[in-house]
C-alpha cells in the first residue's frame, strides 16, 4: 500500500491553492471549494495508485463534506506518520 508524507501532502494542497483559478476556470461543476476538493481527491487516487475498489464513488452530486470524507477516508492508514489533514483541507479554500 502506497503512503503520503505531510509534506506531500502540503505540496500538493499548496500546487492545488496556487492553481486555484485555473482549475475552477477550465472545471466549473460546482462550488469553487468543492472543485479544488474534488481536484485533491483525483491527485490522491494517482498518488496513491488507488485501484478501482479503493476509489471512492457517490450517489448523487457530492458537496464539500462528501469530498471532504471520501479524502479523510482515502488517507486513512495510508499517512506516514499520521497527522492532521483536515487543516491542509480547510486551508484549501
Amino acid at each position: 500500500m502506497t503512503k503520503i508524507t505531510e509534506q506531500e501532502f502540503a505540496r500538493i494542497c499548496e500546487g492545488i491553492a496556487a492553481d486555484r483559478e485555473i482549475i475552477c476556470r477550465h472545471n466549473p461543476i460546482g462550488t469553487q471549494e468543492e472543485i479544488l476538493l474534488w481536484m485533491l481527491l483525483c491527485c490522491l487516487v494517482s498518488y496513491l495508485s488507488l485501484s478501482e475498489i479503493e476509489t471512492p464513488c457517490f450517489n448523487g452530486k457530492p458537496d464539500v463534506e462528501t469530498y471532504k470524507n471520501a479524502i479523510l477516508f482515502v488517507l486513512k492508514n495510508r499517512k506516514l506518520p499520521d497527522f492532521d489533514a483536515e487543516t491542509y483541507l480547510t486551508a484549501l479554500y
